[in-house]
């Protein structure tokens, strides 16, 4: 049995991000996951969970999980079945991403120290310490090992599909930049709305409450959330983005590709 959601509001709601009104905007079956074009669809579960929308903004959100503790997304969500709805999340995902980080950073790998924020069961992490990388670290709440947030900063702070994650993006991007160098830069993935947005509404593919996706960005929203903490922003595509307050030299190179 699912963890008691918050109750439903059928008023609007302040928007996470930029604070205006957010009307509801749409409502799924708990148990919908992003890999349903890659494997089952998983029997409903009976529970709604509903999403809102920012009118100004158009950052797409639920409040249904914001009473949880960590306890109850380790139940219910992060548990043994999570596997099933992302399946690349323990080994091709992050090997597929410290290529990234080796192809971007390599060059100067042996003067950079990188934490992986929300790195899972570690593995990038690892692979880019056998590489070469003068440090790199991991943390996630969600994984005892590395739940303990690191003190010191970071060159590199990566945060590869974990912002869709955060029932608070606010504070979580807040806490990303307190672990990033002033001259460091923060590379990570989250795949922001497409243009026909509205015409899939919560049917969109990475609206998926069992993979834990409770915050959906779009550009401008995106944008907003960096803004408040003095960061630009430049997306490489609709998935993979760079935040930085000054573009640090060791990533000067980036700007033709972004």
């Amino acid at each position: 049995m699912i963890t008691k959601l918050r109750q439903v509001s059928t008023a609007p709601l302040s928007c996470k991000i930029c604070g205006a009104e957010a009307a509801l905007f749409g409502v799924v079956d708990f148990a919908k996951h992003c890999s349903e074009a890659r494997s089952r669809r998983l029997p409903l579960s009976g529970t709604p969970v509903y999403y809102h929308r920012c009118q100004v903004c158009g950052f797409l959100f639920t409040d249904a999980f914001d009473d949880w503790s960590e306890a109850n997304f380790k139940t219910n969500i992060y548990n043994d079945g999570y596997i099933e709805v992302d399946p690349d999340y323990r080994e091709a995902r992050p090997i597929s991403n410290a290529k990234l980080v080796q192809h971007f950073f390599g060059a100067r790998k042996a003067e950079l120290r990188v934490l992986d924020y929300g790195g899972g069961d570690g593995l990038l992490s690892t692979t880019l310490r056998g590489s070469g990388f003068l440090d790199a670290q991991t943390f996630d709440p969600f994984v005892a090992d590395f739940a303990q947030p690191p003190q010191e900063k970071f060159d590199v702070v990566t945060c590869f599909e974990t912002l869709e994650h955060m029932p608070d993006p606010m504070t979580g991007v807040a806490a990303i930049v307190s672990s990033t160098k002033e001259t460091g830069l923060v590379l990570f993935s989250t795949l922001v709305q497409p243009a026909d947005f509205e015409m899939h509404g919560v049917n969109w593919w990475y609206v998926g409450p069992r993979n834990g996706h409770v915050s959906i960005f779009s550009r401008a929203a995106l944008v907003r959330a960096w803004q408040h903490h003095g960061y630009q922003t430049a997306s490489f595509n609709d998935n993979l983005h760079m935040a930085f307050r000054t573009l640090p030299e060791f990533a000067r190179h980036l700007l033709k590709q972004a």
